[in-house]
Protein backbone atom coordinates (compact mmCIF):
# COMPACT_ATOMS: atom_id res chain seq x y z
CA UNK A 1 0.00 0.00 0.00
CA UNK A 2 1.50 3.74 -0.75
CA UNK A 3 1.54 6.21 1.94
CA UNK A 4 -0.80 7.28 3.65
CA UNK A 5 -1.71 10.65 5.66
CA UNK A 6 -3.59 11.13 8.78
CA UNK A 7 -7.01 13.02 8.39
CA UNK A 8 -8.77 15.08 11.45
CA UNK A 9 -12.34 15.74 12.07
CA UNK A 10 -13.68 17.94 14.32
CA UNK A 11 -16.60 17.81 16.07
CA UNK A 12 -17.05 21.51 17.19
CA UNK A 13 -19.93 21.86 19.55
CA UNK A 14 -19.83 20.14 23.17
CA UNK A 15 -19.39 16.68 23.51
CA UNK A 16 -21.77 15.03 26.43
CA UNK A 17 -19.92 12.07 27.81
CA UNK A 18 -21.87 9.32 29.50
CA UNK A 19 -20.90 10.64 32.93
CA UNK A 20 -22.53 13.90 32.33
CA UNK A 21 -19.14 15.54 31.52
CA UNK A 22 -18.94 18.02 28.51
CA UNK A 23 -15.81 18.16 26.24
CA UNK A 24 -15.94 21.53 24.61
CA UNK A 25 -14.95 20.10 21.16
CA UNK A 26 -13.56 16.90 20.06
CA UNK A 27 -11.01 16.32 17.11
CA UNK A 28 -10.67 12.79 16.07
CA UNK A 29 -7.74 11.47 14.19
CA UNK A 30 -8.79 8.83 11.48
CA UNK A 31 -7.23 7.42 8.31
CA UNK A 32 -8.82 5.44 5.48
CA UNK A 33 -8.26 3.21 2.46
CA UNK A 34 -9.48 2.01 -0.59
CA UNK A 35 -12.48 3.68 -2.43
CA UNK A 36 -15.90 3.96 -1.04
CA UNK A 37 -18.66 2.72 -3.47
CA UNK A 38 -21.21 5.00 -4.96
CA UNK A 39 -23.97 3.53 -2.77
CA UNK A 40 -21.64 4.04 -0.07
CA UNK A 41 -22.43 0.13 1.58
CA UNK A 42 -18.92 -1.13 1.32
CA UNK A 43 -17.64 0.26 4.42
CA UNK A 44 -15.46 -1.64 7.29
CA UNK A 45 -14.53 0.23 10.65
CA UNK A 46 -11.56 -1.53 12.17
CA UNK A 47 -10.88 -0.62 16.13
CA UNK A 48 -7.33 -0.88 17.23
CA UNK A 49 -6.16 -2.24 20.06
CA UNK A 50 -5.74 -1.04 23.20
CA UNK A 51 -2.25 1.18 22.74
CA UNK A 52 -2.49 1.12 18.86
CA UNK A 53 -3.68 4.40 16.62
CA UNK A 54 -5.59 5.38 13.42
CA UNK A 55 -2.47 3.96 11.54
CA UNK A 56 -3.80 0.61 10.73
CA UNK A 57 -2.08 -0.12 7.11
CA UNK A 58 0.82 1.51 4.54
CA UNK A 59 3.42 4.06 5.62
CA UNK A 60 2.74 7.06 7.37
CA UNK A 61 5.77 9.12 8.16
CA UNK A 62 4.55 11.70 10.20
CA UNK A 63 1.57 13.26 12.09
CA UNK A 64 0.61 16.57 12.32
CA UNK A 65 1.75 17.61 16.13
CA UNK A 66 3.15 14.42 17.57
CA UNK A 67 6.38 14.99 17.10
CA UNK A 68 8.72 12.28 18.30
CA UNK A 69 5.83 10.69 20.28
CA UNK A 70 5.76 9.16 16.16
CA UNK A 71 8.46 6.77 16.05
CA UNK A 72 9.94 4.44 13.79
CA UNK A 73 7.70 1.49 15.14
CA UNK A 74 4.67 4.01 14.78
CA UNK A 75 5.14 4.77 10.81
CA UNK A 76 4.19 1.29 9.31
CA UNK A 77 0.74 0.45 9.98
CA UNK A 78 -0.16 -1.65 12.66
CA UNK A 79 -2.55 -4.25 10.49
CA UNK A 80 -0.36 -3.91 7.26
CA UNK A 81 -0.44 -7.66 7.18
CA UNK A 82 -4.17 -7.74 6.90
CA UNK A 83 -5.17 -4.53 5.57
CA UNK A 84 -4.75 -4.06 1.73
CA UNK A 85 -5.01 -4.45 -1.88
CA UNK A 86 -5.48 -8.07 -2.03
CA UNK A 87 -5.24 -9.00 1.74
CA UNK A 88 -7.34 -10.34 4.47
CA UNK A 89 -9.61 -6.99 4.11
CA UNK A 90 -9.29 -5.96 0.66
CA UNK A 91 -8.96 -2.52 -0.11
CA UNK A 92 -9.65 -3.12 -3.16
CA UNK A 93 -13.53 -4.13 -2.58
CA UNK A 94 -13.86 -2.49 0.62
CA UNK A 95 -13.54 1.25 1.75
CA UNK A 96 -11.52 0.62 5.51
CA UNK A 97 -12.18 3.30 8.43
CA UNK A 98 -9.50 3.57 11.34
CA UNK A 99 -9.65 6.35 14.02
CA UNK A 100 -7.84 6.90 16.96
CA UNK A 101 -9.78 6.61 20.31
CA UNK A 102 -11.56 9.64 22.44
CA UNK A 103 -8.68 10.29 25.12
CA UNK A 104 -6.32 8.88 22.82
CA UNK A 105 -2.54 10.23 22.18
CA UNK A 106 -2.09 9.82 18.33
CA UNK A 107 -4.20 13.20 17.21
CA UNK A 108 -7.45 12.42 19.12
CA UNK A 109 -8.64 14.77 21.81
CA UNK A 110 -7.42 13.26 24.89
CA UNK A 111 -5.32 14.67 28.03
CA UNK A 112 -2.10 15.99 26.43
CA UNK A 113 -4.16 18.24 23.87
CA UNK A 114 -4.75 21.69 24.43
CA UNK A 115 -7.49 22.33 26.36
CA UNK A 116 -9.27 25.44 24.48
CA UNK A 117 -10.75 27.14 27.32
CA UNK A 118 -7.25 27.32 28.83
CA UNK A 119 -4.83 27.23 26.26
CA UNK A 120 -2.89 24.38 28.06
CA UNK A 121 -2.48 20.43 28.29
CA UNK A 122 -6.20 19.11 29.82
CA UNK A 123 -3.72 16.93 32.06
CA UNK A 124 -5.83 16.09 35.18
CA UNK A 125 -9.08 18.01 34.22
CA UNK A 126 -9.28 15.78 31.12
CA UNK A 127 -12.44 13.55 31.95
CA UNK A 128 -13.29 9.87 32.11
CA UNK A 129 -13.96 8.47 28.96
CA UNK A 130 -15.85 5.32 28.71
CA UNK A 131 -15.20 2.82 25.61
CA UNK A 132 -18.77 3.36 24.85
CA UNK A 133 -18.15 7.01 24.67
CA UNK A 134 -15.29 6.25 22.43
CA UNK A 135 -17.48 4.08 20.44
CA UNK A 136 -19.89 7.01 20.05
CA UNK A 137 -17.61 9.76 18.54
CA UNK A 138 -16.60 7.70 15.55
CA UNK A 139 -20.21 7.01 14.77
CA UNK A 140 -20.13 10.25 14.55
CA UNK A 141 -17.07 10.36 12.62
CA UNK A 142 -19.20 7.68 9.97
CA UNK A 143 -21.70 10.28 9.67
CA UNK A 144 -19.51 12.92 8.56
CA UNK A 145 -18.14 10.44 5.77
CA UNK A 146 -21.42 9.79 4.76
CA UNK A 147 -21.76 6.37 6.18
CA UNK A 148 -25.34 4.94 7.54
CA UNK A 149 -24.38 1.33 7.36
CA UNK A 150 -21.56 -1.02 7.61
CA UNK A 151 -20.91 -3.94 5.78
CA UNK A 152 -18.27 -4.62 8.69
CA UNK A 153 -16.89 -4.19 12.16
CA UNK A 154 -13.89 -5.31 13.94
CA UNK A 155 -11.01 -5.56 15.94
CA UNK A 156 -8.79 -7.25 18.30
CA UNK A 157 -8.68 -7.45 21.65
CA UNK A 158 -10.27 -4.32 23.47
CA UNK A 159 -10.95 -3.24 19.80
CA UNK A 160 -12.95 -5.67 19.41
CA UNK A 161 -14.86 -5.70 22.57
CA UNK A 162 -15.32 -1.97 21.37
CA UNK A 163 -16.56 -3.70 18.03
CA UNK A 164 -19.17 -5.22 20.04
CA UNK A 165 -20.17 -2.34 21.15
CA UNK A 166 -21.10 -0.61 18.57
CA UNK A 167 -23.04 -3.94 16.97
CA UNK A 168 -25.11 -3.89 20.43
CA UNK A 169 -26.37 -0.41 20.91
CA UNK A 170 -26.77 0.41 17.14
CA UNK A 171 -27.68 -2.61 15.78
CA UNK A 172 -28.88 -1.05 12.26
CA UNK A 173 -25.20 0.37 11.67
CA UNK A 174 -24.25 -3.07 10.49
CA UNK A 175 -24.09 -6.25 9.19
CA UNK A 176 -21.25 -7.81 10.02
CA UNK A 177 -19.40 -8.16 13.69
CA UNK A 178 -16.05 -9.71 13.92
CA UNK A 179 -14.32 -9.66 17.01
CA UNK A 180 -10.99 -11.10 17.35
CA UNK A 181 -9.52 -12.18 20.97
CA UNK A 182 -12.11 -10.87 23.13
CA UNK A 183 -14.73 -11.15 25.15
CA UNK A 184 -18.12 -9.71 26.57
CA UNK A 185 -16.75 -8.88 30.34
CA UNK A 186 -13.97 -7.53 32.48
CA UNK A 187 -12.76 -10.78 33.80
CA UNK A 188 -11.25 -10.87 37.47
CA UNK A 189 -7.43 -11.58 36.13
CA UNK A 190 -8.04 -8.66 33.26
CA UNK A 191 -9.24 -6.53 36.12
CA UNK A 192 -6.09 -7.32 38.72
CA UNK A 193 -3.60 -6.71 35.77
CA UNK A 194 -5.41 -3.25 34.80
CA UNK A 195 -5.19 -2.23 38.67
CA UNK A 196 -1.55 -3.20 38.72
CA UNK A 197 -1.17 -1.20 35.71
CA UNK A 198 -2.99 1.57 36.79
CA UNK A 199 -1.14 2.07 40.37
CA UNK A 200 2.47 1.73 38.88
CA UNK A 201 1.51 5.40 36.84
CA UNK A 202 -0.57 6.68 40.00
CA UNK A 203 2.55 6.30 42.12
CA UNK A 204 4.97 7.90 39.61
CA UNK A 205 6.39 10.75 41.30
CA UNK A 206 6.57 12.21 38.47
CA UNK A 207 2.77 12.01 37.44
CA UNK A 208 1.81 15.08 39.74
CA UNK A 209 -1.52 13.94 39.46
CA UNK A 210 -1.32 13.74 35.68
CA UNK A 211 -0.57 17.91 35.23
CA UNK A 212 3.13 16.53 34.23
CA UNK A 213 3.17 18.42 31.05
CA UNK A 214 6.04 20.56 31.25
CA UNK A 215 8.21 18.19 33.54
CA UNK A 216 9.23 15.41 34.06
CA UNK A 217 7.11 12.32 32.44
CA UNK A 218 6.28 9.74 34.77
CA UNK A 219 8.62 7.07 32.29
CA UNK A 220 9.14 5.10 34.96
CA UNK A 221 5.61 4.24 36.04
CA UNK A 222 4.11 3.83 32.44
CA UNK A 223 7.10 1.46 31.52
CA UNK A 224 6.38 -0.58 34.56
CA UNK A 225 2.99 -0.65 33.23
CA UNK A 226 3.88 -1.89 29.71
CA UNK A 227 6.04 -4.63 30.97
CA UNK A 228 2.92 -5.67 33.29
CA UNK A 229 0.53 -5.68 30.52
CA UNK A 230 3.36 -7.49 27.79
CA UNK A 231 3.30 -10.35 29.58
CA UNK A 232 -0.47 -11.26 28.84
CA UNK A 233 0.00 -10.61 25.05
CA UNK A 234 2.51 -12.90 24.16
CA UNK A 235 2.71 -16.79 25.07
CA UNK A 236 5.82 -17.50 27.64
CA UNK A 237 7.33 -19.66 24.65
CA UNK A 238 6.56 -16.92 21.95
CA UNK A 239 8.55 -14.51 24.61
CA UNK A 240 11.33 -16.82 25.32
CA UNK A 241 11.55 -17.19 21.55
CA UNK A 242 12.14 -13.72 21.44
CA UNK A 243 14.22 -12.57 24.32
CA UNK A 244 16.71 -15.57 23.27
CA UNK A 245 18.10 -12.57 20.51
CA UNK A 246 18.33 -10.02 23.64
CA UNK A 247 21.70 -8.72 24.32
CA UNK A 248 22.30 -7.93 28.08
CA UNK A 249 23.33 -4.98 29.45
CA UNK A 250 24.49 -5.25 32.93
CA UNK A 251 24.56 -1.43 33.21
CA UNK A 252 20.65 -1.21 32.99
CA UNK A 253 17.80 -1.84 34.93
CA UNK A 254 15.60 -0.44 37.63
CA UNK A 255 17.26 1.56 40.79
CA UNK A 256 20.39 -0.09 41.93
CA UNK A 257 19.36 -3.73 40.03
CA UNK A 258 21.20 -4.65 37.11
CA UNK A 259 19.64 -6.64 34.43
CA UNK A 260 21.10 -10.14 34.41
CA UNK A 261 19.27 -12.44 31.59
CA UNK A 262 17.62 -11.99 28.12
CA UNK A 263 14.12 -12.42 29.49
CA UNK A 264 14.64 -9.14 31.63
CA UNK A 265 16.08 -7.35 29.30
CA UNK A 266 13.24 -8.11 26.70
CA UNK A 267 10.69 -6.68 29.03
CA UNK A 268 12.78 -3.97 30.19
CA UNK A 269 13.65 -3.07 26.01
CA UNK A 270 9.69 -3.28 25.55
CA UNK A 271 9.22 -0.87 28.23
CA UNK A 272 11.77 1.71 27.38
CA UNK A 273 10.50 1.92 23.48
CA UNK A 274 6.86 2.26 24.69
CA UNK A 275 7.88 5.21 26.52
CA UNK A 276 8.96 7.10 23.73
CA UNK A 277 5.79 6.74 21.93
CA UNK A 278 3.15 6.54 24.46
CA UNK A 279 1.19 9.18 27.17
CA UNK A 280 0.78 7.93 30.68
CA UNK A 281 -2.30 10.30 31.27
CA UNK A 282 -3.77 8.25 27.84
CA UNK A 283 -2.90 4.83 29.13
CA UNK A 284 -4.55 5.71 32.60
CA UNK A 285 -7.34 6.25 30.61
CA UNK A 286 -7.45 3.44 28.71
CA UNK A 287 -7.34 1.51 32.07
CA UNK A 288 -10.25 3.10 33.74
CA UNK A 289 -12.29 2.61 30.79
CA UNK A 290 -11.32 -1.34 30.12
CA UNK A 291 -11.91 -1.35 34.55
CA UNK A 292 -15.11 0.40 33.33
CA UNK A 293 -16.71 -1.77 30.83
CA UNK A 294 -20.19 -3.24 30.83
CA UNK A 295 -21.72 -4.05 27.55
CA UNK A 296 -24.97 -4.71 29.46
CA UNK A 297 -25.42 -1.27 31.08
CA UNK A 298 -23.93 0.43 28.02
CA UNK A 299 -26.52 -1.47 25.98
CA UNK A 300 -29.41 -0.21 28.63
CA UNK A 301 -30.60 -3.91 28.95
CA UNK A 302 -32.04 -6.12 31.75
CA UNK A 303 -29.00 -8.74 31.59
CA UNK A 304 -26.46 -10.48 29.24
CA UNK A 305 -28.79 -12.84 27.79
CA UNK A 306 -31.39 -9.67 26.51
CA UNK A 307 -27.80 -7.70 24.77
CA UNK A 308 -27.89 -9.68 21.63
CA UNK A 309 -31.69 -9.56 21.00
CA UNK A 310 -31.65 -7.12 18.66
CA UNK A 311 -28.59 -8.38 16.55
CA UNK A 312 -30.30 -11.32 14.64
CA UNK A 313 -30.15 -9.58 11.17
CA UNK A 314 -26.17 -9.36 12.06
CA UNK A 315 -23.74 -12.47 11.16
CA UNK A 316 -20.75 -12.92 14.02
CA UNK A 317 -17.48 -14.35 12.95
CA UNK A 318 -16.17 -15.11 16.58
CA UNK A 319 -12.06 -15.58 16.39
CA UNK A 320 -10.22 -17.26 19.40
CA UNK A 321 -6.44 -17.70 19.78
CA UNK A 322 -5.47 -21.08 21.76
CA UNK A 323 -2.63 -19.63 23.34
CA UNK A 324 -4.30 -16.49 24.37
CA UNK A 325 -3.38 -15.58 27.99
CA UNK A 326 -5.40 -11.76 27.90
CA UNK A 327 -8.68 -12.71 26.44
CA UNK A 328 -8.58 -16.40 27.27
CA UNK A 329 -10.74 -18.77 24.74
CA UNK A 330 -13.20 -19.61 27.43
CA UNK A 331 -14.20 -15.75 27.24
CA UNK A 332 -15.15 -16.20 23.46
CA UNK A 333 -17.57 -19.78 24.46
CA UNK A 334 -19.07 -17.22 26.78
CA UNK A 335 -19.83 -14.90 23.92
CA UNK A 336 -20.85 -17.69 21.68
CA UNK A 337 -23.09 -19.05 23.93
CA UNK A 338 -25.50 -15.88 23.84
CA UNK A 339 -25.15 -15.35 20.47
CA UNK A 340 -26.53 -18.84 20.13
CA UNK A 341 -29.25 -18.60 22.98
CA UNK A 342 -30.38 -15.00 21.00
CA UNK A 343 -30.52 -16.93 17.43
CA UNK A 344 -27.64 -14.27 16.08
CA UNK A 345 -25.92 -16.49 13.12
CA UNK A 346 -22.31 -17.09 14.00
CA UNK A 347 -19.30 -18.60 13.34
CA UNK A 348 -16.49 -19.08 15.56
CA UNK A 349 -12.38 -20.23 14.30
CA UNK A 350 -9.98 -21.19 16.49
CA UNK A 351 -6.47 -20.18 15.53
CA UNK A 352 -3.99 -22.69 16.85
CA UNK A 353 -0.87 -20.38 17.34
CA UNK A 354 2.36 -20.31 19.85
CA UNK A 355 1.94 -16.57 19.79
CA UNK A 356 -0.25 -15.93 22.36
CA UNK A 357 -2.95 -12.90 22.17
CA UNK A 358 -0.19 -11.07 19.91
CA UNK A 359 -1.48 -13.91 16.84
CA UNK A 360 -4.27 -11.60 15.61
CA UNK A 361 -1.39 -8.84 15.04
CA UNK A 362 1.33 -11.23 13.66
CA UNK A 363 -0.21 -14.16 11.64
CA UNK A 364 -1.99 -13.23 8.89
CA UNK A 365 -2.24 -16.42 6.96
CA UNK A 366 -4.03 -18.06 10.27
CA UNK A 367 -6.81 -15.56 9.90
CA UNK A 368 -6.79 -14.45 6.42
CA UNK A 369 -9.14 -17.46 4.94
CA UNK A 370 -11.49 -16.94 7.04
CA UNK A 371 -11.45 -13.11 7.29
CA UNK A 372 -12.15 -12.94 2.96
CA UNK A 373 -15.17 -15.93 3.31
CA UNK A 374 -16.99 -14.24 5.89
CA UNK A 375 -16.66 -10.79 4.11
CA UNK A 376 -16.80 -11.39 0.94
CA UNK A 377 -20.20 -14.32 0.85
CA UNK A 378 -23.70 -14.51 2.25
CA UNK A 379 -23.78 -17.10 4.78
CA UNK A 380 -26.18 -18.10 7.15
Amino acid sequence: MDTVETQFFTIDEPVVLRSGAVLPEVTQAYETYGTLSRNADNAILVFHALTGSQHAAGFNPEVSGLGSRWTDECRRGWWDAFVGPGKAIDTDKYFVICANYLGGCYGTTGPSSTNPETGRPYGSAFPYVSLADMVDVQVRLLTHLGIDRLHAVTGGSVGGVMAMSLATRYPDLVEIVMPIAAGVRVTALQMIHNFEQINAILVDPNFQEGDYYGGPSPDPGLMLARMIGHKTFVSLSALEERARNEVVSHDEGPGSYRISNPLESYMWHQGQKFVQRFDANTYLRLMEAWQGFDLVAEAEVGDVTELFTSSKHQRYMVFTIDSDVCFYPEEQTELVSYLRLADVPYRRITVHSDKGHDSFLLEPSLFAPHMRDVLDNTWV
